[in-house]
């Protein structure tokens, strides 16, 4: 017992070093949060209907994976596709089941604003998806509530005042009222057998703040985008000073097995950086601390870079620009089946081979139709 909290205690310190260095040392090159998280899913049609339909969030874009273009990409977000609302899947259906456990994204945390969850509630009870909650976590300050995909995807709504703060771009044809739908990402949780090292690539290299802990659940929140630096040390876990789509979670789970991925499972959570100088002043930095990375590889609506943390979860770094916009009006985001100029040759062989996929209808077309 002794040993265990002379362990704690040295977590705690090097907590508080985490803090006063990353208030001293922030910068314009720091990330500025989540821009997307990849899942595997198993049926497209079902992971459509879910969250376009259950959730209300917007079918950005119907692409393919551009490593393995027989498979769909599915892109959901905001109406427009802002970065840290995009949540993507690659439906991999010959995938064997995931495995939950650690060296893994295991659950991804969506805003709702605080008087939304009897709302969500009512709205799971009537659709008979099942869901635990609500929770509370951090003191009062978070109300969770716990509901899982069509493949056991482990998904919260977080219910937090920073949603009023939000720039508000909900998909004009959800069904969720707008007053009620998610903000975007709040935050992801990773899961961890150990936990210093990645502490260490979260605050050194990615430029994150530690700002809490809850039990076993040690919270960061990117550095570039807070306001935290004014705050004391000791008042930074008190103030629940948080932004949508920044927060970082890591739990610290030392008697879990590893987890596998597969359908229902995380892929890769990647985070945002507005240019292509910043990433690759990154990508310098990640490699200077011993990790491989990536060459940088056009994704189209986005550059990437790609590389494992010690734990074994796999980072991305994604610009902001060049955005989802590029080949689609805003209007049209999602309605058309969307390949890269070194694809549009086999468009007519990939059509035969993609599964056909009802998509989501426009209110008008709705109305239309009633």
């Amino acid at each position: 017992m002794q040993q265990e909290q002379k362990q704690q205690q040295k977590i705690q310190h090097n907590n508080n070093g985490d803090i006063n260095n990353n208030i001293n040392n922030s910068n314009q090159n720091d990330i500025l949060g989540i821009h997307h998280v990849t899942a595997i899913a198993n049926n497209p049609q079902k992971i459509i209907d879910f969250y376009t339909q259950v959730l209300g969030l917007r079918l950005v874009k119907l692409t393919v994976n551009f490593d393995d273009p027989t498979t769909y990409h599915l892109y959901f977000g905001d109406e427009i596709g802002h970065p840290g609302t995009i949540l993507t899947f690659f439906p991999w259906q010959d995938a064997p089941k995931g495995r939950r456990g650690t060296g893994q994204v295991i659950t991804l945390s969506f805003l709702i604003p605080v008087n939304s969850v009897s709302y969500w509630i009512d709205r799971f009870e009537n659709q008979n998806i099942n869901f635990q909650g609500p929770t509370k976590r951090f003191g009062d300050s978070e109300e969770v509530l716990t509901l899982y995909d069509p493949d056991g995807l482990e998904l919260e709504l977080v219910a937090h005042k920073s949603a009023y703060d939000t720039i508000l771009n909900v998909w004009k044809d959800s069904p969720i009222p707008s007053k009620h739908a998610i903000r975007g990402f709040y935050s992801v949780t990773l899961s961890e057998e150990g936990y210093e090292s990645t502490a260490a690539v979260l605050t050194d290299e990615l430029g994150f703040r530690f700002i809490g802990q809850d039990g076993s659940r040690f919270r960061y929140q990117a550095a570039a985008t807070t306001s935290t630096a004014s705050v004391k040390d000791s008042d930074l876990s008190k103030q629940n000073n948080y932004q949508s789509n920044n927060i970082v979670d890591v739990l610290c789970l030392p008697y879990t097995q590893q987890g596998f991925v597969g359908v229902g499972t995380v892929h890769h959570v990647a985070w945002r950086t507005p240019s292509d100088e910043q990433q690759k002043l990154l990508r310098k930095k990640i490699i200077k601390a011993g990790l491989n990375a990536t060459p940088v590889i056009d994704r189209t609506y986005f550059h990437s870079v790609y590389f494992r943390e010690p734990g074994g979860v796999l980072f991305e770094i994604a610009t902001n620009p060049p955005g989802f916009a590029i080949d689609e009006k805003i209007e049209e985001l999602g309605t058309h089946l969307m390949l890269p100029n070194w694809l549009e040759a086999v468009r007519k062989d990939l059509e035969k081979v993609l599964p056909k996929v009802k998509l989501p209808k426009k209110e008008e077309e709705q109305k239309e139709k009633k």
